[in-house]
């Protein structure tokens, strides 16, 4: 004997659970009209009536009565299971903020080794900046620079300093050197980094042209096909430096700012967001020294 649809036990449930057609629709978020066929599909399937349909009100037969003590045990375990399988999932997975260019010129290459040293958790990347709402966006913590404010909800642990210097092709190197006859490529999230960078390197510019880029990782692969020269993070221009790409002429210099982790303030933190916290501490200091004891 085959079962009818699960999908009309539900329905049964509902309408049984409320006493009411009508109810049964809003907790399911279905017409009246629905709810109705469904049941009368079940039924029709079982050959046998299961409300004493009076009105607005329903009232269950000896049959219905029989199904619901069932269907009522039967559907809650489900709930139950289907709410602990949602919860192992969360458990294992880590949902993380990320500034753009931070992920994808730093984070992400760094990302296997984490993975490699601790697969039991997952990690789950959302691309964004500036402020953040951690009940609205669902983010376990975020990677930040420091450039806003944050309210007492929200706790803040250190992750390195920022580091700055112009980048370019080495094609444009000399020219940089002289600070004239460049394009000076602008990041519409960081529009004073190039004069900011002069004020903290005491430099006094020649003649240069300013070329916009609406994201700081465009201005990243401008510099990098000799458009110009780009004001840069020491982290994020890490790789481009390794092979050659492009040239620190001025090396790099702390601007003041730094990078955060940012993670809501709980009365205890969960194992999974301290061991992501630790992993980034080691990784942002390990960069910083590679990169500082190379020169650049």
């Amino acid at each position: 004997m085959s079962l009818p649809p699960l999908a009309s036990f539900r329905f049964f449930n509902a309408a049984a659970q409320n006493q009411s057609f009508m109810k049964a629709a809003e907790q399911l978020h279905v017409t009246h009209g629905a709810v109705s066929r469904q049941i009368r599909s079940l039924e029709d399937a079982l050959g046998v009536e299961l409300f004493d349909r009076r009105n607005r009100a329903v009232f269950l037969y000896h049959a219905g009565r029989l199904l619901h003590d069932v269907t009522q045990p039967m559907f809650e375990q489900l709930e139950q299971a289907v709410r602990q399988v949602q919860q192992k999932a969360r458990e294992d997975t880590l949902v993380v903020s990320c500034e753009p260019t931070i992920a994808m010129k730093w984070l992400i290459p760094r990302l296997p080794a984490f993975h490699q040293a601790h697969p039991q958790i997952q990690i789950q990347l959302l691309a964004a900046g500036g402020p953040i709402d951690f009940s609205r966006c669902g983010a376990d913590l975020a990677i930040r620079r420091d450039d806003f404010r944050w309210d007492d909800s929200v706790e803040s642990a250190a992750l390195c300093p920022e580091w700055v210097g112009p980048v370019c092709a080495p094609a444009l190197a000399e020219s940089v050197r002289r600070l004239s006859g460049v394009h000076v490529l602008r990041s519409s999230t960081r529009p004073a980094a190039w004069e900011q960078w002069l004020r903290l390197a005491k430099k006094v510019p020649g003649e240069v042209a300013t070329v916009e880029y609406e994201h700081f990782y465009l201005c990243l692969q401008a510099a990098t096909a000799a458009l110009g020269v780009s004001v840069a993070s020491l982290l994020m221009v890490q790789e481009e430096l390794a092979s050659g790409q492009l040239v620190a002429p001025f090396g790099f210099t702390r601007d003041g700012s730094k990078y955060v982790v940012l993670y809501p303030r709980l009365p205890e933190e969960s194992t999974k967001c301290a061991v992501f916290r630790q992993w980034l501490n080691e990784q942002a200091e390990a960069s910083v020294a590679q990169t500082l004891s190379d020169g650049r």
